[in-house]
Formats: C-alpha cells, structure tokens, sequence
C-alpha cells in the first residue's frame, strides 16, 4: 500500500465539505490521521459520535499542530478569523488550503494573516448537495468534479511542489484538478454558480409571496424546474450570503449583464417574437448537451439525480 501524501491532516470547520473531504481522505487513504476543530459544542460532539476523526479540537491552533496539510473549511467571510486562530499551530512549509466558493477574498485573507513560510494555494471543490452538518458529508461527493486551485504567484520550487503534491491529494479523492488565476475564477463562479443561487433564492421567494397562489398550490403543483430551485434555495443561508458579500463585484458584473438579457427576453414575449425565443431556447439546449457530453450531468430522468447521495450537483457547496 502506498504510503499517505499528509501524514496528518487538520480541518478548520466541519461541514458538509469539511466532512466529506475527511470521509474520502480517509477512503482512499490519502491521509494518515485527521484533526478537526470546530467552533460549535454540538458539532464537535457529533463528530466524537461519528468517529471519523482520531481528535476533535476546539482550538483551531491545537488541531494544526503537526498537521502537513490544513484545510479551512468555514464560511467565507470566516476564513481571516480561522486562520488567524489557527496560525499558532501552523508550522513551517505546511500546506494550507481552504474550499470556499470566493477564491479572491479569501487568498487575501489567508495571506493577510499567515506567515511566508506557509504555502497557501486557495482550493474549490465545485461540488455540494444542499445538505450541511458534520453528518451530511460522504467519501464520493468529489468523484468525477471539478476542484480549482488558485495558486499564489510563485516560482520557488518548494511551493511548487506543494501545488503538485495538493493536486495528487485531491486527485486521490476522485476530483479532476484545474488550476487557474484567483480572479478569473471568481467570476467563472459567478456565472455558473453564484448567479444561479441568486436566481433560485428570487424566484423561490417570489412564489411565496404571491398574494393569489397560496403556499400550498406551490408545493402541491411544483414542476421539476422550480423543485430545482428549492433545491437550491435550500442551501445554507450563512455559507451563501457570505459568498454574494465577498464576491460581490463579480456577482454584480454578471448580474448587469443578465439583468440586461432578461429585459430583452420580457420584450420578446410582449411582441410575440417567437422566432427570438425559439433562437435563445434552442442555443442554451446545446450548453445543456455540453454539459453533459463533459462529463458533468447525465441525461437520465431526473437531472441524472437518482439518490441523494449521488446528489453531488454543482455547487451548493456550504464552505
């Protein structure tokens, strides 16, 4: 058997990921032992009950020492705070990286609050189910995804090898790794995930405040697409406001420019311009077939969605 790439691991903050990164760390024997801290009493007793870890911490600091590799795995707008509780314990040349769904803002804040002998390369597994909690995670949640990495601007071949050694990590829990700049993530994510949140929380809310359709008749009739969104919706409040907070000048950039397509889209339907709406409805079924044809979504009944466990769907992800 090979040996494990980190010898220990810590995980600042156990949720969904947080938990579903140990669970597969641990299936593939990517990892020799594992250190959890987290803020929260009933978190940390559930995790004891769980027993996927071989320590569970409240002091952030006490989980990081003698760790190789430290993943924060809190919401976004807490990254700064964790990392700063945990730099105690951070040694020298150790790996850290995180897997929120905001890259810029946190490299910022890792940065701001690590020492230089740390080797920090942001991480994003773009994987979740709305789901959280430490029992919410599982070993294949990452099987098959993407997980972007956003290194720092370094050449030294110290780090670069921490970059190498990262990727063979979450490559061993089944992800396929893309590394890429901090900013053109952010606003990738802003189009194929924030945006999208943002829609489904407005049309969710927007059925519900309906004075002539009663709450009921929205459940009861609910069709598949707007099931979809409540699905969404159902995402962590926390993880979700801190994303659009962090990344808002992004999610402000592309929410411009679909508000500009939705406009357009309104005035087709006033006009009767069916010729339009057949154009725009017929060029968005091919991203939907390309979607499929990477690898990313199956065309089998149900959104390719046959268990909530497979529900591994692009990024309702609550760190």
């Amino acid at each position: 058997m090979s040996p494990p790439i980190y010898a220990r691991m810590a995980v600042i903050g156990c949720g969904l990921i947080g938990s579903s990164v140990i669970r597969a760390a641990r299936a593939s024997g990517a990892v020799g032992e594992v250190a959890v801290a987290d803020a929260s009493e009933a978190a940390r007793a559930k995790i004891v009950e769980l027993g996927y870890a071989d320590s569970v911490h409240a002091d952030a600091a006490e989980a990081a020492r003698g760790a190789d590799l430290v993943v924060f795995a809190v919401p976004v707008m807490a990254m700064g705070a964790a990392a700063r509780a945990a730099a105690p314990g951070i040694g020298e040349g150790v790996t850290v990286t995180d897997v929120g769904s905001v890259k810029g803002a946190v490299a910022d804040a890792l940065a701001a609050v690590l020492p230089d002998s740390v080797h920090i390369v942001p991480g994003h597994p773009i994987a979740g189910t709305e789901q959280s909690g430490p029992e919410a995670g599982f070993a294949e949640l990452f099987r098959n995804r993407w997980t972007i990495l956003t290194p720092q601007a370094r050449t030294d071949a110290p780090y670069q090898g921490a970059v190498e050694r990262l990727t063979d990590f979450w490559t061993a829990l089944g992800a396929h790794v893309e590394l890429m700049d901090v900013r053109h993530h952010d606003l990738v994510l802003a189009v194929t995930s924030h945006l999208p949140h943002l829609i489904a929380y407005n049309i969710v809310g927007t059925a519900a405040d309906l004075e002539g359709v009663t709450r009921g008749e929205v459940m009861k009739y609910s069709a598949g697409g707007f099931r979809d969104f409540t699905r969404i919706a159902a995402s962590d409040p926390t993880m979700w406001r801190d994303v659009f907070l962090a990344n808002k000048d992004a999610v402000l950039e592309v929410l411009g420019r679909f508000t500009e397509d939705l406009q357009a889209l309104s005035r087709a339907i006033r006009w009767a311009e069916g010729d339009k709406l057949f154009e725009l409805f017929s060029r968005t079924r091919e991203i939907r077939r390309g979607i499929i044809a990477a690898g990313q979504e199956t065309a089998t009944p149900n959104f390719g969605r046959d268990a909530p466990r497979a529900a591994a769907t692009p990024d309702t992800n609550p760190q």
